[in-house]
């Protein structure tokens, strides 16, 4: 593409951004709330307060990088004319259009994500599927990839409950990941993961496949209206085991909220368990315990809104939880998602972390339709 062709092609990817986006009426929006936030009263409810700030902030993030990629276009469109006068290089102008483009590929990125729910933190659990030895180490291995994922990203993570292995690795694990769009961009991790490799826990060194199961849902906050039937909740107490002190061991402060959840639309019953071992405060506890039933909660919600668009739209494609959707072949140095194909033969890169391109792939291929 010439020099002429990728300038006009960048304004017009820009121009469609602003229309798309609604920058107009989100800078009038922002405007009136931000008025709302210098009255007197404003923080009298702070729960309100913090909803609005909340809904503030997200909308600013949005107008933020528009401003960002306007102005990078305008410092394009003024180095073109340079170039035209012989007043810059080629390479001056490439390096602006490697910029622009850039910023132009990540709000488009970024337009991925305005579902509901993909501005919340995210609750993320890893379950080692049958294999025993093998497969536990592969859920630790997949959990220390995330924990490497989030601290890349800037996000904050803290381990609601973990279950150790027999032996070696872990059962189960439930994290929660705090930072914008968390859940918007690790949704995409829904599904089972399977390991190709030469087992180190096999005395003949044979190559084994082992599952895991990994579950992504979004932690609603307070501007989430969630019903819990208190009737239907009940507690138990525990003392928390493994690392952090005696404290954890002699006080019962880990908790464990069991909820008889009843299907609104089908009538079905289950309970739901949830466990946690956070902190060395029960109070704490439970007020994170409570926080993971709202987020199932509006996570089942949300599955049956799913399902009745899915209805309507037989051709869109919908990730079930339990399909199969990634592939790491260590000997072959391959990872690939099944979903989207894409492949990258960086492993070790992959398992400390590196996945942004696996995410990236599914949004852009799947994001727009759910």
């Amino acid at each position: 593409m010439t020099i002429p062709e990728s300038v006009k092609d960048l304004i017009e990817r820009k121009e469609a951004l602003y229309k798309f986006l609604n920058i107009e009426g989100l800078t009038k929006e922002i405007a009136e709330e931000e008025k709302q936030t210098e009255a007197a009263d404003f923080w009298n409810d702070p729960k309100e307060a913090q909803a609005v700030m909340k809904k503030l902030k997200a909308k600013k993030s949005w107008t933020t990088a528009y401003a960002e990629v306007a102005a990078s276009c305008d410092d394009l469109e003024v180095m073109a004319e340079f170039f035209d006068a012989g007043d810059a290089s080629e390479e001056e102008v490439n390096a602006q259009i490697e910029a622009t483009t850039k910023l132009v590929e990540g709000l488009e990125f970024k337009n991925m994500l305005r579902g509901e729910s993909d501005r919340f933190d995210a609750v993320l659990s890893i379950n080692a599927g049958a294999g025993g030895v093998e497969a536990q180490d592969w859920a630790e291995m997949l959990m220390r990839m995330y924990i490497r994922y989030a601290e890349r990203s800037g996000y904050k993570v803290a381990i609601s409950n973990s279950l150790d292995g027999d032996g070696a690795g872990i059962k189960s694990c439930t994290m929660q990941i705090e930072g914008d769009f968390a859940f918007g961009y690790l949704k995409s991790e829904t599904g089972v993961h399977r390991l190709v490799r030469v087992s180190p826990f096999n005395a003949q060194g044979k190559r084994m496949t082992s599952f895991a199961s990994v579950s992504v849902t979004p932690l609603v906050d307070d501007t989430i209206e969630v019903v819990v039937d208190m009737s239907r909740l009940s507690w138990d107490t525990f003392r928390s085991g493994g690392a952090g002190g005696q404290n954890v061991n002699k006080v019962e402060s880990g908790v464990r909220l069991r909820y008889q959840y009843k299907d609104p639309y089908t009538g079905e019953e289950e309970e739901i368990l949830i466990e946690n071992t956070e902190t060395r405060d029960q109070p704490k506890n439970k007020e994170n315990a409570m926080r993971l039933l709202r987020s199932q909660l509006y996570d089942r919600e949300m599955k049956h809104r799913m399902e009745e668009q899915a209805k309507i739209k037989a051709s869109q494609k919908k990730i079930e939880w339990g399909s199969q959707i990634r592939s790491y072949v260590m000997d072959d140095r391959r990872v690939k998602d099944h979903r989207t194909n894409y492949q990258t033969g960086d492993v070790t890169g992959v398992m400390d972390g590196k996945i942004d391109e696996f995410i990236k792939a599914y949004l852009m291929q799947f994001g727009g339709k759910e």
